[in-house]
């Protein structure tokens, strides 16, 4: 799915008006018809809604949502502020359609501080993707005071204050929502640490934008959704054999750390690989043999990785457990200085490359970055914020010509044309040490059976999001562990085999 600015939202607006055609009132109708369909199949426990609306367009849709709901039975307050009572336009058509109907009461802001709101939805549609300057004055006390309030609240389009493609400035003040209804298109400010907290659980609503413009109009920023997904997803051939699926060995582990390479060569094994080896120091010899036993063992030193031996027709996924000797990081650069095969590159792989600035240039053409923030920063140096940090990652990526996966709450990969795509699979769950180590094998895995690079970390991400969802649902995000994401590697495995029969 691809991901508009603010700009390209209002052109889509506009395409559709003129080209499907509907009147933009209409258009607004369709929206609002869409958030109210929402909130009466999810709000089923509460009857009292406050619907707090602005002046512009995010007003009218307020406007509406409040009519349909009070035509489908709800008891709904609207509240405006009635010193400016002059709207857009088509806020104004549905300022006036509302006040036909006498039984929905309409207040002014500053009536909330005698209102006690008990079992009430508070419906956020005070400003839009349109926004471009901090709140303050009555707009600023009305949201402080509505976010102390401990109802639910529900932002439609955006959270009143947030902007929808940058950072937040400095003590600005945002509606904190627990459900954000956006049309058609995620925003970039739902995706980033900083902002995203704000826009609490997103729901896409699709309003039926001109296919047309999406199409042609150009982006860099994309989300992962199911759709990329099956596009992406090669069911196995029945006549395949293990030769077919690749050769994958995974290069980590440590006296001490053996756990990582355990799990980053469960992970490739469970996600698919046709031969998987791990070359790991013999410590972890009897470690690797008992819990992957389908996995073949290669020596690489004796407490530590001493040599990485270069073979054929091989991916490498290098890194977890690895540690940061001085042995084990002269064997890897002088692989690196070796090898011309795209790899990833993950942990402490990263680090060592982190500690000697030039040997960043070796990584081939086409490799897997893994990094974490604190991994990424101390590649490439540290920036003010998410945003900018992913722009300095498509610099670097386009300049070494490789493809970085920085974890984060929605992982984002980026490609060396400089396109961002961000994960929406995951949760907190995989907020434990040895989550990333389970990512590697799997996009090890799939570049081992022949998946682009690029799609290679478009599915891997997903597919990690994905099981780590599932075992949250199983054991909470709290209890869940690394080996239970890779154990729920099979479901989401069948569910996508599943989907791609059904589609067949």
């Amino acid at each position: 799915m691809k991901i508009f600015t603010a700009e390209n939202i209002r052109l889509a607006d506009e395409f559709t008006i003129q080209n499907e055609p509907i009147s933009s009132v209409n258009l607004m109708e369709r929206a609002a018809y869409a958030c109210a369909n929402w909130i009466v199949e999810n709000c089923k426990k509460h009857k009292k809604l406050a619907v707090f609306c602005g002046n512009g367009n995010n007003g009218g849709d307020g406007f509406a949502i409040a009519r349909l709901l009070y035509m489908k039975g709800f008891d709904v307050n609207v509240f405006i502020d009635s010193s400016k009572e002059k709207f857009s336009e088509d806020a104004q058509i549905n300022y006036k359609r509302l006040k036909e109907f006498s039984g929905i009461s309409i207040d002014d802001f500053r009536a909330i501080k005698n209102i006690q709101f008990n079992q009430t939805v508070i419906i956020d549609a005070l400003f839009g993707t349109g926004l471009s300057r901090k709140l303050d004055g009555i707009y600023g006390d009305l949201i402080e005071k509505l976010n102390d309030s401990k109802q639910i609240k529900i932002s439609i389009d955006v959270p009143s204050g947030l902007f929808s493609d940058k950072i937040l400035e400095e003590n600005q003040t945002v509606f904190k929502s627990d459900y954000t209804l956006s049309f058609q298109f995620w925003k970039r400010s739902f995706l980033h640490p900083e902002t995203g907290k704000f826009a609490g659980k997103v729901v896409i609503l699709d309003i039926d934008l001109s296919k047309e413009f999406i199409e042609k109009t150009a982006t860099d920023y994309f989300v992962i959704d199911e759709t990329t997904i099956h596009e992406i997803f090669q069911p196995r051939n029945d006549f395949a054999h293990k030769g077919t699926y690749g050769k994958s060995i995974i290069v980590g582990g440590s006296y001490g750390k053996i756990g990582a390479a355990v799990l980053a060569t469960k992970s490739a094994l469970k996600t698919g690989s046709g031969l998987t080896f791990v070359m790991a120091p013999n410590c972890g010899y009897e470690i690797l043999q008992t819990t992957c036993p389908e996995a073949m063992f290669i020596s690489g030193g004796g407490k530590l990785i001493e040599k990485i031996e270069i073979q054929e027709n091989v991916v490498y996924g290098i890194g977890p457990g690895l540690g940061t000797d001085s042995l084990t990081e002269k064997a890897l650069l002088e692989f690196l200085e070796q090898s011309l095969k795209p790899l990833l590159l993950d942990a402490d792989a990263l680090n060592s490359i982190a500690k000697n600035k030039d040997s960043i240039n070796l990584i081939p053409k086409n490799s897997i970055i893994t990094p974490h923030p604190k991994e990424f920063e101390r590649l490439f140096g540290s920036t003010e914020n998410s945003f900018k940090r992913i722009e300095l990652g498509r610099t670097k990526a386009k300049e070494l010509q490789i493809f970085i996966v920085l974890k984060d709450h929605h992982t984002q990969v980026i490609t060396p044309e400089g396109n961002v795509f961000y994960n929406i699979t995951g949760n907190s769950g995989l907020a434990k040490g040895g989550s990333g180590d389970v990512l590697t094998g799997i996009i090890t895995s799939l570049l081992a059976q022949n998946y682009s690079p690029k799609n290679a970390c478009i599915l891997g991400v997903w597919i990690h999001g994905k099981a780590a969802d599932f075992a949250a649902q199983k054991f909470s995000k709290e209890a869940m562990l690394p080996t239970d994401v890779i154990d729920e590697l099979g479901n989401v495995f069948l569910e996508l085999n599943k989907k791609a029969t059904t589609m067949l």
